[in-house]
């Protein structure tokens, strides 16, 4: 009996040790996502749509682009993309959507904006806020005040001011249309994870239309 005992002790300390052994080999070859970083695989892109905007109730948000952040030197893709903003802006403003400019960069002011996209008179100009433009504002108030139910976002970078502001849109129970190539950042990568957390995010998807400038329709 006694020698039963001692197998039987035996046979469960060997069992507790191999649990403890396997239990530091899974925690010592356990990874964090930034040790799959490079093996990551992509998801398919998002779909573009149409966009039929209802003028009288649309706001257009043409955020932060200024001299300082908007430039060949700085950020060539925004530089690239102002053509695009500006038949954007002129199209919607003769429509008679509601336009409202933000700035960002050191010292800017509203004479910092890029002057293919110059606002014009009486349209508003958000102070450099950060990129959730509805902080710190009085935009929700506004645009409530307007009746506006749509919001069309555009600007840079994508993944702070484009990003944080049509997802605070949405949150707050607007539709928020997204012309993905009127945003722009230092490179590809932060655009397309813009398009892919607007178009997958729970609660912010459903109010979200991903889409190009030449889609958006009147």
């Amino acid at each position: 009996m006694k020698n039963r005992h001692i197998l039987l002790g035996s046979v469960v300390a060997a069992s507790l040790i191999s649990g403890i052994a396997a239990l530091t080999t899974t925690s010592a070859g356990a990874q964090t996502i930034v040790d799959e970083w490079n093996t990551a695989k992509f998801p398919p892109p998002p779909q573009l749509k149409s966009a039929k905007i209802d003028a009288k109730e649309t706001a257009l948000l043409a955020m932060d682009f200024t001299t300082q952040t908007c430039n060949v030197q700085r950020r060539p893709r925004c530089a690239t993309s102002v053509p695009k903003v500006e038949k954007l802006i002129t199209d919607a403003r003769a429509k008679g959507v509601l336009v409202i400019y933000s700035i960002a960069g050191t010292g800017a002011t509203a004479a910092s904006i890029l002057k293919e996209l110059t606002p014009a008179a009486g349209e508003t100009v958000l102070p450099a806020l950060g990129p959730d433009k509805f902080i710190g504002s009085d935009l929700e108030k506004t645009l409530k005040d307007k009746g506006i139910k749509t919001v069309m976002t555009v600007g840079t970078q994508a993944q702070t001011s484009v990003l944080h502001t049509a997802a605070a849109a949405a949150l707050r129970g607007f539709k928020v249309v997204v012309p993905v190539d009127g945003m722009s950042s230092d490179d590809a990568f932060p655009e397309l994870y813009t398009a892919w957390h607007l178009a997958t995010a729970s609660r912010i998807s459903d109010q979200v239309t991903l889409t190009k400038i030449d889609m958006v329709g009147y």
